[in-house]
């Protein structure tokens, strides 16, 4: 089995930055491509950033030039710097391990990380 653990969110002001953390842990040698999601109560689970296996990366139109996705050489941990950060953005955010960007499904999720961009 794997387990993900999500840290590094917060409230933070408009425009203002954080960075996010994910760490994998279990049989890791299973997770290929890694990415993040976020959700407002109410609202659909929204796609935010893909990185695959040869390190290839996918943003959402609306974090695109603002939100950089990472990954450690071993595939044991992934971050996502968040920079201009906007209200908008507010939500919890979701690790996720061999996700599938279309059907916004993974194979495996992290608890989730809460988000808030005070205006």
């Amino acid at each position: 089995q794997v387990q993900l653990v999500e840290s590094g969110g917060g409230l933070v002001q408009a425009g203002g930055s954080l960075r996010l953390s994910c760490a994998a842990s279990g049989r890791t040698l299973g997770i290929r491509s890694m990415g993040w999601f976020r959700q407002t109560p109410g609202k659909e689970r929204e796609f935010v950033a893909f990185i695959s296996a040869t390190t290839t990366t996918n943003y959402a139109d609306s974090v695109k030039g603002r939100f950089i996705i990472s990954r450690d050489k071993g595939k044991s941990m992934l971050y996502l710097q968040m920079n201009g950060l906007k209200p908008d953005d507010t939500a919890v955010y979701y690790c996720a391990g061999n996700p599938y960007v279309s059907t916004l499904t993974a194979q495996y999720w992290g608890q989730g990380t809460q988000v808030t961009v005070a205006s």
